[in-house]
């Protein structure tokens, strides 16, 4: 009888030992803060400067270390990386844009709603990687089509149904993708009923210079293009919402939160503060002024109150 007795008390103890050990070890975790971090960037200008201003926001308000990956690649190779963390090599936040998540990644339809998108990416993405979209930047990187600003003033152009009333006495520069898409030119023939004079294939480089030397008069483009301002484009509205929307917001490991409670708090703090006019300004300062990204970063930070 005493040997079951000093059993049940010797099986206990182990019990009660492995419960305390798991408590302890699972409380060094939580605890367990990074002393640093890595942010990506995928190979354009936009992407630089955004990567940059997180780094340094997180570096001055919260002391941690911030290595730049910059440019890292495309949307695959920021997403692989972003999945294996930077303990193995990979990178723990980067900018991300609902239309390319939705559709390029999730392999989704396109969503007209802009809310929806962000809902959709939000969900799929925590459920299949616990990958946390937070709120977005403000501005929307989407395709558009600009005018001259001289002709958006004789015809008062504001939008892609005033573009169709005149399209037949205009010409249409763009690669050859977008003229062959259905959710490029094609497509706008059928919502909007644009039917251009000539359609011309050319490279965006060349596309600007045309514009200017009115060898074209309109043209595509990404919404926040520092270009657009230095030839004195004006961006049309897509007033029917054809093409989709491209909220940029910060894609970050739900662990990385997790460790760190108060980063969200302080990414937080650009959501809402560039919209598209503001991102085409900081792309300027950069690809027609030659300003460094980090330079143009830094300004902005100091710009909204946020740099210390």
């Amino acid at each position: 009888m005493r040997e079951v007795l000093w059993a049940m008390r010797f099986k206990a103890i182990l019990v009660l030992s492995a419960t305390l050990a798991a408590v302890i070890a699972s409380q060094g975790a939580a605890e367990e803060r990074p002393k640093a971090l890595a942010v990506g960037g995928k190979p354009f200008t936009e992407q630089l400067v955004l990567a940059h201003m997180l780094g340094e926001l997180v570096e001055s308000r919260l002391g941690i270390k911030v290595e730049r990956k910059l440019p890292l690649g495309g949307t695959l190779i920021c997403l692989e990386a972003l999945k294996r963390g930077s303990r193995r090599g990979g990178i723990d936040f980067y900018v991300e844009y609902t239309g390319t998540g939705l559709m390029s990644v999730l392999k989704m339809p396109k969503v007209d709603d802009p809310a929806e998108a962000f809902r959709r990416v939000s969900e799929e993405f925590k459920r299949r990687w616990d990958l946390i979209w937070l709120p977005p930047l403000g501005f929307n990187n989407t395709y558009t089509l600009a005018v001259k600003a001289d002709l958006a003033r004789k015809h008062d152009l504001r939008t892609f149904s005033d573009l169709a009333r005149v399209s037949e006495g205009l010409i249409l520069g763009a690669d050859l993708e977008f003229l062959e898409r259905p959710d490029g030119y094609p497509g706008l023939r059928e919502v909007y009923g644009m039917r251009f004079k000539e359609t011309r294939s050319m490279n965006p480089a060349l596309r600007y210079v045309a514009m200017e030397n009115d060898q074209i008069q309109v043209m595509d483009a990404y919404a926040t293009d520092g270009m657009l301002l230095k030839y004195d484009l004006t961006v049309l509205k897509d007033d029917k919402g054809f093409f989709p929307a491209y909220e940029a917001a910060v894609l970050i490991r739900e662990d990385v939160l997790r460790a760190i409670p108060e980063l969200e708090g302080t990414l937080k703090l650009l959501s809402g503060k560039l919209d598209d006019e503001t991102m085409r300004r900081l792309n300027y300062q950069v690809d027609v002024l030659g300003k460094e990204p980090l330079e143009v970063a830094r300004a902005f930070l100091k710009e909204l109150g946020l740099s210390r």
